[in-house]
């Protein structure tokens, strides 16, 4: 019987190496073309009744929703987001989307541990946040998107049809107020919070990139399809 001799190990490590650094260095690009691929759109000539904004933190984006009659209505029957929107000063909500063990770190980013870093990078189950705020200053000059009342209802379905178990988290928040509910679907390298960002615009019916992994990537889609001066719809 002939003796083959083995691999060094370190070849192995080498290889798996250079197709990390492939992969690394592949995704920003790959990022950044899926914000250019635009999503096919529903046309609609209705006038645009609700302004949705987009609230940008160091890794991810938010939406913040007007609290008017159509927002209250499909948020209501959650336990707890009721007694929520009806706080004094509250005139605006808050929801956003990610990864349950990094998402729900209170703190810093400094806080988050390597566990929970690594389980949203291969995979972890999902959170919902929901919170509210006041009038938004101005002079933040955040990014928004014009919806009529059709677009409107179609993102509002879209928002509910994320939450899995509608019980709220017993875990603390970033807020005294903030709300966190188990949402559907994992959270991945390649199902970030910012490609949730563009799934629910998308689902609106309003024109958006096919993948949108990072900050960037939201922020140029909105820039080429949904900034004012260009195609709303």
């Amino acid at each position: 019987m002939q003796i083959r001799p083995r691999r060094p190990q370190g070849r192995k490590l080498k290889r798996l190496a250079v197709c990390l650094l492939v992969l690394i260095l592949c995704y920003p690009c790959a990022a950044i073309v899926g914000a250019l691929v635009p999503s096919a759109h529903i046309a609609d000539d209705g006038r645009p009744e609700h302004q949705v904004l987009l609230i940008a933190g160091p890794i991810h984006y938010d939406f913040i929703l007007p609290l008017d009659d159509a927002t209250r209505t499909a948020f209501a029957d959650l336990p707890d987001a009721a007694l929520l929107m009806d706080l004094d000063g509250a005139q605006n909500l808050l929801v956003g989307w990610g990864a349950h063990d990094f998402y729900t770190t209170v703190g810093a980013y400094g806080d988050v541990t390597a566990q929970a870093a690594w389980r949203g990078l291969t995979g972890d189950s999902s959170v919902i946040r929901l919170d509210v705020v006041g009038a938004v200053p101005p002079e933040l000059e955040l990014r928004s998107l014009a919806m009529t009342d059709a677009q409107y209802a179609r993102f509002l379905t879209a928002l509910r049809a994320t939450f899995g178990d509608e019980r709220p988290l017993a875990t603390p928040g970033f807020t005294d107020t903030d709300l966190f509910y188990p949402a559907k679907g994992r959270f991945n390298g390649f199902r970030t919070c910012n490609v949730w960002v563009g799934e629910m615009i998308r689902a609106a019916g309003l024109r958006f990139g096919l993948w949108t992994p990072l900050p960037l990537s939201v922020s140029l889609s909105h820039w080429l399809y949904q900034s004012t001066g260009r195609t709303a719809n």
